[in-house]
């Protein structure tokens, strides 16, 4: 009995060290993804509304000059 459960906990061990080294990668590539969509939408956002903030702040311009 002792030499099943010594065997059991050895793959455990192995499978947790074996898995864990496979999630990191993950996480990493998760993170990438993530990055990436998160750089896509302020892309967008300032490309959509970068004419309307420059003429905003065109118009704050001209009255601090008047």
């Amino acid at each position: 009995m002792n030499a099943i459960s010594a065997y059991l906990t050895t793959l455990v061990f192995v499978a947790q060290q074996r898995f864990g080294k496979a999630t990191k990668g993950a996480t990493a590539v998760e993170y990438g993804l993530l990055v990436a969509l998160i750089a896509a939408v302020i892309i967008t956002v300032v490309t959509t509304l970068g004419s309307s903030i420059k003429a905003s702040f065109q118009t704050i311009v001209n009255g601090m000059a008047a």
